[in-house]
C-alpha cells in the first residue's frame, strides 16, 4: 500500500500542480494557447495509448517489475521536463513521464487487487484514494507558491525523490505478482494503431482554432484518426493476444463503468484546467491563491473516499455511482454561473461552494468507480482492467483538451469580436487585438495602442475569456451528469460481485 500510494502521488502531483503552474509556464517560455494543450496532451496520449499494454505487460511479465521500470523511467522524464530550456523539449520529455506513467499507473491498482481480498477490495482502494490524496494534498499549494516564487521547474523536480523511495520499498519489500497465464505475447498492433489514433485526432482538433476546418490538415487528420481507432477495435476482435479483450466488455457493468469514466473525467479534466486558466488569468488570483481554491476539494477526497469505498463494500456501488457524478456535475453547472469577480476576496460567495459539490461529487465517486471495475473482472486480468479504465479516463482528458480546448478559442474569439465592435479602433487595431485570440485568458493588447485603448481591450479579452470559460464549464456539467446515467442504465450491484467475466485463450 505505501509503495503504490507514493508512485501514484507522483502522477497526481504532476496534475494536479501542472494546472496551477500552466500560466506560470505559458509567460515564461512565450507559449500559445495550443502550446499548453499540447504540453498536457503529450502526457495524456502516451497514458491513453500505452497504458492498456502497461497493465498487460504487469499481468504478463511481473506487476512489480514493471511497475518499477514505469517509476524509474517517470523519474528520468520529470527530471528531463524540469531542465527543458523551450517549449518544444517539456513536450517532448512529457512524452517521456507518460510512457513511464502508462507502465506505473496500471501497476499500483492491479498490486492490490491481486493481494487484497475481494470483500476488502473497496476498503483498500478507498485507502488508496485517501492517502494518495494526502500525499498530494500540498500539490496545488506547493506549485502555486513556486510558480509566484519563478520556481515552476520544481514541480517536476519533487517527482525524483518520492520515485526513489517507492522504488526502495518495491525492491526489498515487495513480492513480485504475475497472472496465472502461460501467454506472454504483446499486442503490438494494437498498441500502435490507438496511439496513432489518438495522436491523429487529437492533431486535427488542436489545429481547428489556429487554421479553421476547411483547411485539408484537419479533415486528413480527423478521418484518419478515427480509421485507425476503428482498425484498432478490429485488431482486437482477431488478436489471439489483444491488449484490450472485447470479451470483458461482455459485462454491462464493467462496460457501463468504463463509459461513466469516460464522461466523467471529459468533464473533470476540462472543468479543472478552465478553472484555474480562469483564476489567474482572468479573476486576478496569484498562482497560489488558485492553488488554495482547490483545498475544499482536496480535503473532501481526504476524510470521504475512504468511507465511500466501505460503503461500496456493504451496499454495492450504484447508488453511489449515480449519485456521485450526478453531484459533480451539478458542482461544474455551478462553477459555470461565476462570471467576472472581484477577486480572492470575494472567493468564498463565488467559486467555493461549486468547488464543495464538485470535491464531494468526486469523493463518492473514485473509490467504488475503480472497485467496481476491478471487481467485474477476475484477478488474472486485474492489470488490464485498471489500464482500460485508466486509459478511458486518459483518453477522456486528451478529447477533452483537444476538443473543448478548440472550443473555448472558437467561443473566446466569437465573443470578442462581438464586443470589439464596440470600441472605435481602425480595421488594422482590431485585426492585431484578433490576432492574440489563441492565447486566451494570455492574450496581451497589441502594442500599438495607446493606454486607453489597451487597458479596455485587456477588459474585452478578460470578459471573452470568462463567457468561454462559462460555456466550457456548462459543457463539462453535462457530461458529469450524463455519467450518472450510464450508471442508471448499466450497472447492476450483483455484476461486481458475480463469476468474472471469461476471456477465451
Amino acid at each position: 500500500m505505501v509503495s503504490t500510494i507514493m508512485a501514484s502521488a507522483m502522477a497526481f502531483i504532476d496534475g494536479t500542480a501542472l494546472n496551477v503552474v500552466l500560466p506560470a509556464i505559458q509567460k515564461s517560455m512565450h507559449a500559445s494557447g495550443t502550446d499548453l494543450f499540447w504540453m498536457l496532451n503529450a502526457y495524456l496520449l502516451m497514458l491513453a495509448s500505452l497504458m492498456l499494454i502497461g497493465g498487460s505487460l504487469g499481468d504478463k511479465l511481473g506487476r512489480k517489475r514493471i511497475f518499477i521500470t514505469g517509476i524509474l523511467i517517470f523519474i528520468i522524464g520529470s527530471t528531463a521536463c524540469g531542465m527543458a530550456g523551450n517549449v518544444t523539449l517539456l513536450i517532448i520529455f512529457r512524452v517521456l513521464q507518460g510512457i513511464g506513467g502508462a507502465l506505473m499507473i496500471p501497476g499500483s491498482l492491479s498490486l492490490i487487487s491481486s493481494s487484497i481480498n475481494e470483500d476488502q477490495r473497496g476498503k483498500a482502494i478507498g485507502t488508496w484514494s485517501a492517502f494518495t490524496t494526502v500525499v498530494t494534498i500540498g500539490g496545488p499549494v506547493l506549485g502555486g507558491a513556486l510558480a509566484d516564487a519563478g520556481y515552476w521547474r520544481y514541480i517536476f523536480f519533487i517527482n525524483v525523490p518520492i520515485g526513489i523511495v517507492a522504488v526502495l520499498i518495491l525492491w526489498k519489500k515487495v513480492k513480485e505478482s504475475v497472472a496465472d497465464d502461460d501467454d506472454k505475447t504483446l499486442d503490438f498492433p494494437g498498441a500502435a494503431a490507438i496511439a496513432l489514433g489518438l495522436a491523429a485526432v487529437t492533431f486535427g482538433f488542436l489545429r481547428i482554432p489556429e487554421i479553421g476546418f476547411n483547411n485539408w490538415e484537419v479533415p486528413v487528420s480527423l478521418g484518419a484518426g478515427l480509421l485507425l481507432l476503428t482498425a484498432f477495435i478490429v485488431i482486437e476482435q482477431k488478436s489471439r493476444h489483444p491488449m484490450m479483450p472485447l470479451s470483458l466488455f461482455r459485462n454491462m457493468t464493467f462496460s457501463g463503468a468504463n463509459l461513466l469514466t469516460l464522461f466523467l473525467y471529459a468533464g473533470l479534466g476540462a472543468g479543472m484546467l478552465f478553472l484555474s486558466l480562469n483564476l489567474v488569468q482572468a479573476q486576478g488570483y496569484d498562482q497560489l491563491q488558485s492553488g488554495l481554491t482547490f483545498l475544499p476539494f482536496t480535503i473532501l477526497m481526504v476524510f470521504v473516499a475512504r468511507f465511500a469505498g466501505t460503503l461500496a463494500d456493504k451496499y454495492g456501488p450504484k447508488l453511489l455511482l449515480t449519485i456521485g457524478p450526478a453531484v459533480a456535475g451539478t458542482g461544474l453547472l455551478m462553477l459555470s454561473f461565476v462570471g467576472q469577480t472581484p477577486g480572492p476576496s470575494a472567493y468564498f460567495s463565488t467559486f467555493f461552494p461549486g468547488i464543495v459539490v464538485l470535491g464531494l461529487g468526486m469523493s463518492f465517486t473514485v473509490a467504488p468507480l475503480t472497485a467496481t471495475v476491478m471487481g467485474a473482472v477476475s484477478d488474472q486480468h486485474s492489470g488490464t482492467a485498471s489500464g482500460i479504465n485508466n486509459a478511458l479516463s486518459r483518453i477522456a482528458g486528451v478529447f477533452a483538451n483537444a476538443i473543448l480546448g478548440a472550443l473555448a478559442v472558437l467561443f473566446f474569439s466569437g465573443s470578442l469580436k462581438q464586443e470589439l465592435s464596440a470600441l472605435p479602433l481602425n480595421e488594422t487595431s482590431k485585426q492585431a487585438v484578433m490576432q492574440q485570440t489563441g492565447e486566451l485568458g494570455n492574450a496581451k493588447a497589441p502594442s500599438s495602442l495607446n493606454e486607453a485603448d489597451k487597458e479596455k481591450v485587456t477588459r474585452l479579452y478578460h470578459s471573452s475569456f470568462v463567457a468561454a470559460y462559462q460555456k466550457i464549464m456548462r459543457i463539462a456539467g453535462c457530461l458529469g451528469i450524463l455519467g450518472a446515467l450510464m450508471s442508471v442504465v448499466f450497472i447492476r450491484n450483483s455484476a461486481v460481485r458475480a463469476a468474472p467475466v471469461p476471456v477465451p485463450e
